[in-house]
């Protein structure tokens, strides 16, 4: 056993210096775990081993850089061993080896410096005071001389301060602390030095960091701070440098006072910092915001002083570019915040909003901002920014994980709601928004900009959990209900009702005043949710809240479009009164006035076209309420929208709207759609403006005949023909030109106009298929909820007409997005439903003639793939057939024996037809079948068969 321990000690010191670099590491990983696991084998014995084989005197010069590296990675092993710190005369000699390798730096650079960082960082006090100092009190003495000797030199001071006392810096580097004013010009140079040979691993030098720890512990930060990084290391303008103070700023959170992290968020690293944010907004630029934030959330989580932190959070947030704070409005680092500093940061909030103090902010201004900038009305321009910014961020806090009570949540949605929608006469006590006064009144810029953020905060409150630790709220998330408060009230009717104070409040105005029309369909509306309060615990709950949802919130819109909403809230305030009305159902002729249902399914279709996604959610959560109430009128009103060849006459809700009209929409309700919509013109517009320019080449025969024209007028073809030499005078050829360029500027004229209409009817075309697409949503929902009814029937044939339209189409993005979506409704909720109607005698006939219908086009259609829907469609309603027993026969068929019944339960559902009509449908797929296998140009395929036999096999 000796002998083999001795072959493996050996095998793993030679190991040790191995030409492959991958292999080192793990002979000294196998070597330290050995000397663990035999604790009788002498640790100096093995370093003498080591000393032995990678002699750096004897070896040939080739060789120096294997031997170098064998011997590191053997002091390595009897670090990693655990034992080279219970051994002092082992520990003395690694300690001698790792000074004789610090000479190598071509090969091994730093690690001899850093692994006796190591090791020092290791061993108890009074073995380094007994042993260590001694040997490096060289090392320790120069300390100015190297980043890595300085690293030694903290890292002792911090973890020997008993010994490396300041009595006894002063005889090692002749002054008694680290950080003065003699030492601070040569500790920049070394912090310069130690920025750029770590600039590839992007993380904070551990040299600069334990400077740091020991310029707190000196008591000397500031000078540390404002003479060393400030006026020292931001001197030098390079990246790598740049990139160590930011890192620094964000490291030295955690350990600053109150005092001291208000020096440094107000001085130049900060500002040096948001120059880059600025400047870094170009692509393929390194951006150091993200890793900065990572900083500020560690520091935010682990803090619990909530004056640190609000000191934090205000400091990031007063770092501004012109005005606008370079600090994201939507970051996430303030759910760490603690109830108090989170209340206090709002009201910090608020109070720049009515009162911007600019003096208060570390302003800046990039060099084309200077350049670009004009003196008229900067402060102002300043003021919007901030403003805008504030508006977002309050909104974002909503939105945020953060925890927040019903009072904050309510108190940031007033505010955003009172300076989106009105403004203040004179302060008020009685209104808590009007009790301070605007320094700088709010422009119309800022009412609209605060209008949208307070609709993306509307939608934010209709999909919020219930906040609260009360029994109450806790029953209400364990239902998963959201957009209500703890005591189950709607977030939307508390801020309806706080709008109608307002209203009523001789100390605000509304920003658009309303019109005795407006206000009459205002007031009508809430009392008929005061109305529909009242039946909530009696009908159906979920029906009234949907109704309730969609009348407060196209109330709130009277204020962003009050001619058009008047409109919508008139008719629906009369389909909610028959919704909800006790009078008996009247039978409908065919020149009767439409229903409730069918008028509200008007109002709903005209609001999926309004570009708020809180409208549309709430619409389809009011058809969701709507859909066992749907008549075929009313389900015929959806299809018309989805049908192909009415495309043309119809006259939908769709606008298409001008690119300046269009208001800037926060993040926070910006629909993705949008976006793919915009790459989509984008794309289509260059080529359609290509095609145009090549078409304006071909000169048509009206423009050539007119030209002819004014040529004749001037004499001009004449003399070209006669080849006569006389030129036409001055006057003659001034009045042919001015003729020539009025006809050019006419016919230009033209050729813009068919442009602009080209484009105005490219727009109207992505605008009424994403409104298609938003309708499929409803055909969706009606086949998940209503999957028993027999109107699913008619949903079949507009749905195939779609597909087949738009396989025969062009192959646009969007186009495909519709046919993508409108097939897997198709398939998924359609044929593949499990539920399905369970009452069709009155449909029978109908419903044989259907498939018989639907397999002939499916023989017919030219597409393969387009049959294949024609042939799923007839195999669903097989499904529907064979499932429904004919009411005929009354008499229960004779029970099967138990033991057939248990061994075969599918036998009586597979022998079973139902309704359907054998003869006739095995006529039809005998047709079918046919043509699949006489004729070869057929568009039926094998697996049509396959599923029929597979699904029906009797």
């Amino acid at each position: 056993q000796d002998d083999e321990l001795k072959y493996t000690l050996r095998r793993l010191v030679e190991g040790l210096g191995a030409t492959r670099e991958a292999a080192r590491p793990g002979f000294s990983l196998a070597l330290a775990q050995v000397l663990q696991a035999f604790e009788e084998i002498p640790m100096c014995s093995v370093l003498d081993q080591i000393k032995e084989k990678h002699n750096l005197e004897k070896v040939k010069k080739k060789l120096v850089r294997n031997a170098a590296f064998g011997n590191f990675f053997g002091v390595m092993a009897l670090f990693q061993s655990g034992r080279l710190i219970k051994d002092q005369k082992a520990l003395l000699e690694s300690i001698q080896l790792l000074q004789q390798l610090a000479h190598h730096q071509a090969h091994l650079r730093d690690l001899p410096r850093k692994t006796l960082v190591d090791i020092m960082s290791e061993v108890p006090e009074t073995v380094f005071e007994e042993v260590l100092f001694g040997i490096l009190r060289t090392d320790l003495a120069s300390a100015f001389t190297s980043p890595e000797n300085l690293h030694l030199l903290l890292v002792g001071i911090q973890k020997f301060p008993s010994v490396l006392k300041p009595k006894n810096l002063k005889k090692l580097f002749g002054s008694p602390t680290v950080v003065n004013e003699e030492n601070i010009a040569r500790l920049v140079e070394l912090l310069q030095s130690a920025a750029k040979s770590e600039k590839k691993d992007k993380k904070l030098p551990s040299v600069v960091f334990d400077l740091l720890q020991v310029s707190l512990k000196e008591g000397a930060f500031e000078l540390f701070w404002k003479e060393g990084v400030e006026n020292g290391l931001l001197k030098e303008k390079s990246g790598p440098v740049s990139y160590m103070c930011y890192r620094l700023l964000g490291s030295a959170l955690p350990f600053l006072s109150l005092d001291q992290l208000q020096m440094v968020l107000k001085g130049k690293v900060m500002q040096h910092y948001g120059e880059h944010v600025v400047t870094s907004q170009l692509p393929e630029r390194f951006k150091f915001a993200p890793e900065m934030e990572t900083y500020i959330d560690e520091f935010l989580n682990s803090c619990d002083d909530p004056e640190r932190q609000l000191a934090v959070v205000i400091g990031f947030s007063t770092l501004t570019n012109q005005g606008y704070p370079v600090f994201s409005s939507s970051s996430r680092v303030v759910r760490h915040l603690q109830p108090v500093a989170l209340q206090k940061y709002v009201d910090w909030l608020k109070d720049m909003f009515l009162r911007p103090d600019l003096d208060c902010c570390l302003d800046f201004s990039s060099n084309r901002q200077k350049q670009n900038q004009d003196n008229v009305n900067i402060a102002q321009h300043k003021i919007a920014r901030l403003r805008k910014w504030i508006i977002h961020r309050l909104a974002n806090i909503v939105e945020s994980q953060v925890k927040k009570e019903e009072s904050l949540v309510m108190n940031i949605s007033r505010f955003c709601l009172f300076h989106a929608f009105f403004d203040a006469k004179k302060k008020t006590s009685q209104i808590c928004e009007a009790n301070v006064l605007p320094s700088e009144p709010l422009d119309k810029q800022t009412h609209a900009m605060a209008e949208n953020y307070f609709f993306g905060l509307l939608q934010t409150l209709n999909t919020l959990t219930v906040l609260g630790d009360t029994a109450k709220a806790v029953a209400l998330r364990e239902k998963h209900i959201h957009g209500v408060t703890a005591d189950g009230k709607l977030w939307i009717f508390l801020l309806v009702e706080y709008t109608d104070k307002l209203l009523s409040s001789e100390h605000v105005k509304p920003v658009k005043p309303f019109t005795k029309g407006q206000r009459d369909a205002w007031e009508r509306t809430l009392q008929s949710v005061k109305n529909l309060q009242k039946k909530e615990n009696k009908s159906d709950s979920a029906k009234v809240v949907a109704f309730q949802q969609l009348l407060l919130l196209m109330a709130i819109h009277l204020f962003k479009n009050p001619s058009e909403t008047v409109d919508v809230l008139s008719d629906l305030l009369s389909c909610t009164e028959k919704a909800f009305s006790k009078e008996p159902k009247k039978k409908k002729t065919d020149n009767a006035e439409p229903g409730w249902v069918e008028v509200m399914v008007e109002i709903l279709l005209s609001l999926l076209a309004q570009p708020s996604l809180l409208i549309r959610r709430i619409s389809k959560s009011v058809f969701v309420r709507i859909c066992p109430n749907l008549t075929k009128r009313g389900l015929q009103l959806i299809l018309d929208v989805l049908d192909p060849y009415q495309e043309q006459n119809e006259e939908s809700a769709v606008v298409v709207m001008e690119e300046s009209d269009k208001k800037i929409k926060s993040a926070q309700h910006t629909d993705k759609e949008g976006s793919e919509d915009s790459s989509d013109e984008d794309d289509t517009e260059e080529e359609n403006d290509s095609g145009d320019e090549e078409k304006d080449e071909e000169v048509d025969d009206d423009f050539r005949s007119q030209l002819m024209n004014v040529l004749q007028a001037g004499n001009a073809l004449v003399r070209f023909r006669d080849e006569s030499d006389e030129e036409l005078d001055d006057e003659a050829m001034m009045a042919l030109d001015k003729n020539i360029s009025a006809l050019f500027a006419e016919q230009q004229k033209r050729i813009q106009a068919k442009k602009d209409e080209k484009d105005r009817m490219r727009k109207e075309k992505i605008l009424r298929r994403d409104f298609k697409i938003k309708v499929l949503d409803l055909i969706e929902v009606f086949l998940a909820k209503q999957s028993e009814n027999p109107l699913v029937f008619d949903i079949i044939e507009p749905l195939l007409r779609v597909i087949e339209q738009c396989m025969s189409s062009d192959s646009d993005k969007q186009e495909v997005d519709f046919l993508q979506k409108t097939a897997n409704i198709f398939k998924n909720s359609l044929c593949r439903m499990k539920q399905y109607c369970k009452k069709v005698d009155a449909l029978q006939e109908d419903l044989h003639a259907f498939v018989e219908r639907l397999v002939k086009k499916a023989c017919k259609h030219t597409d393969s793939s387009v049959a294949l829907y024609y042939f799923s469609a007839s195999l669903y309603l097989l499904k529907v057939l064979r499932g429904n027993t004919p009411d005929k026969s009354s008499t229960p068929p004779a029970p099967l024996p138990e033991k057939q019944s248990t061994t075969i339960p599918q036998a009586a559902q597979l022998l079973s037809t139902g309704g359907l009509d054998m003869e006739r449908v095995t006529a039809i797929y005998r047709q079918a079948l046919t043509q699949f296998l006489t004729k070869r140009n057929t568009t039926l395929t094998s697996s049509m068969f396959h599923d029929l036999f597979k699904r029906f096999p009797v």
